[in-house]
């Protein structure tokens, strides 16, 4: 079953309440809109980029925020959306098709997701929305200002040398595919 930019923007505010804070919601939007601006800059689904976006952090409301890349997969397979609306939920987290990848250090072990984002071949969609989940906050930014917040929030850990140099592998690779800086699409961010 197919979900629509219009259908996920309700399904998370309707989500308002049902985590600890409500902070992921806004996050959630700006992700979903900044997709949207690469996505059409790519000639790709704007909608479809931008759906993605908003649910990506969709299990943030169904279960423990530590557990919300798991909640989130299986909360949009009950709901009988398609596999990748689910899949977003699974690769939003994770460079590289590697779980170690991430911001906040080594995730618990969960055989399933470790093989599934090992195994699982990224779609340009997701790329989009891993690096869109790092630019994002509740506005746009650079992800220089967006790895320093995930930093102070998270710490430091023995995978955020890696994941940090991988980020900016992940953006310029969307460059090169842009032909020019995505920043260019944002001009409110600040350099």
């Amino acid at each position: 079953m197919k979900l629509t930019s219009m259908q996920a923007l309700e399904m998370i505010q309707n989500a308002k309440g049902k985590a600890k804070d409500d902070h992921w919601i806004a996050h959630s939007i700006c992700v979903g809109n900044t997709a949207g601006k690469i996505a059409e800059s790519l000639g790709l689904d704007v909608d479809k980029a931008k759906t993605l976006g908003y649910i990506h952090d969709i299990g943030k409301s169904v279960g423990e925020v530590k557990q919300h890349v798991m909640n989130g997969y299986k909360y949009i397979k009950e709901l009988g959306y398609d596999e990748e609306y689910a899949n977003i939920c699974l690769t939003h987290s994770y460079l590289n098709n590697d779980v170690v990848c991430t911001a906040g250090g080594i995730p618990e072990e969960i055989p399933f997701r470790t093989e599934f984002v090992k195994t699982h071949e990224y779609t340009i969609y997701e790329k989009i929305i891993n690096l869109c989940d790092l630019m994002c906050k509740d506005v746009t930014m650079t992800i220089d200002k967006r790895l320093i917040d995930l930093i102070l929030r998270k710490g430091v850990h023995t995978n955020t040398q890696y994941h940090i140099k991988e980020t900016y592998k992940l953006k310029e690779y969307i460059d090169e595919m842009l032909g020019f800086n995505v920043y260019n699409l944002f001009p409110d961010i600040v350099l």
